[in-house]
């Protein structure tokens, strides 16, 4: 994986991600060797940025952005499929820091089929000493401590990820994404209100799934013990792709609709 990294002023700018974790990012996703949901995510980028408040150039057109990714990944580096983890942060140039100069900065995670789900199913558990906020910056991908604090809580009790919760004891999201709970024919998400991540990857999948009637997908309030209920469990991350969630706690899942449903997906892209 080799890094990029461009800035729009002087090199001596002050990098205001490292310093204050003054950033925000969004995924853009190459399968095939082209760009895919290009639009979708270009939008959510902006918008991150319009609630962070940044300085906007007028250069940051769709255009720009698939002629930037076409050049240095697709064609430069002959990326076929993988994911762009795009970071703009703000410098510290400007009279006011809404009227900063920003930067970006890239990184690529290559990977066999960015639509696909992932072989080795993931183990998750919950996380109840640290909750996660659900306010307007709590659903765009902004530094997140409890992310970070989540990851090591894993990694030392040997699990893939945690189950993080919102202030009401709600479930929310994981570190890397959300998670769609299936119980009969129906899909359980949680809200975007209760801390959900924004994700235009999830939203691409669960609109495919309304619009060919395969699933009765359901905006929810979501209790910690309502995981246990269910039948499947999928994790959508627009960092990492797509994981099935094969066991939390004691309790086991299958993903046979899931897969089926993903394989569906695929063809329309």
């Amino acid at each position: 994986m080799e890094n990029q990294y461009f800035t729009s002023d002087e090199l001596h700018v002050k990098n205001r991600a490292f310093l204050f974790g003054d950033a925000v990012k969004v995924s853009f996703f190459v399968r095939n060797s082209r760009l895919i949901m290009d639009e979708e995510c270009y939008f959510f980028l902006m918008a991150s940025m319009r609630k962070m408040r940044m300085n906007i150039p007028l250069s940051y057109t769709l255009e720009f952005f698939q002629s930037l990714f076409q050049k240095d990944i697709i064609d430069g580096k002959g990326v076929e499929n993988g994911i762009i983890n795009f970071q703009v942060f703000r410098n510290s140039d400007g009279i006011t820091l809404s009227k900063s100069s920003i930067s970006y900065f890239y990184d690529v995670e290559k990977m066999d089929d960015v639509l696909a789900i992932h072989e080795r199913p993931l183990e998750l558990d919950l996380i109840k000493e640290i909750n996660v906020n659900n306010n307007l910056l709590s659903n765009i991908r902004v530094h997140c401590p409890e992310n970070i604090y989540g990851g090591i809580y894993a990694q030392e009790n040997d699990l893939d990820d945690v189950i993080l919760l919102n202030p009401n004891k709600r479930i929310a999201r994981s570190t890397s994404g959300n998670l769609l709970f299936l119980e009969g024919n129906v899909i359980k998400v949680p809200k975007v209100s209760e801390g959900a991540y924004i994700s235009p990857l999830m939203e691409n999948f669960v609109t495919f799934l309304h619009k060919n009637n395969l699933a009765d997908i359901q905006e929810h309030e979501i209790i910690a013990f309502e995981s246990q209920k269910s039948e499947e469990i999928l994790m959508i991350s627009d960092e990492k792709g797509i994981f099935s969630v094969g066991k939390i706690r004691n309790k086991t899942f299958t993903d046979t609709r899931f897969l089926e449903w993903i394989e569906s997906w695929k063809k329309n892209f």
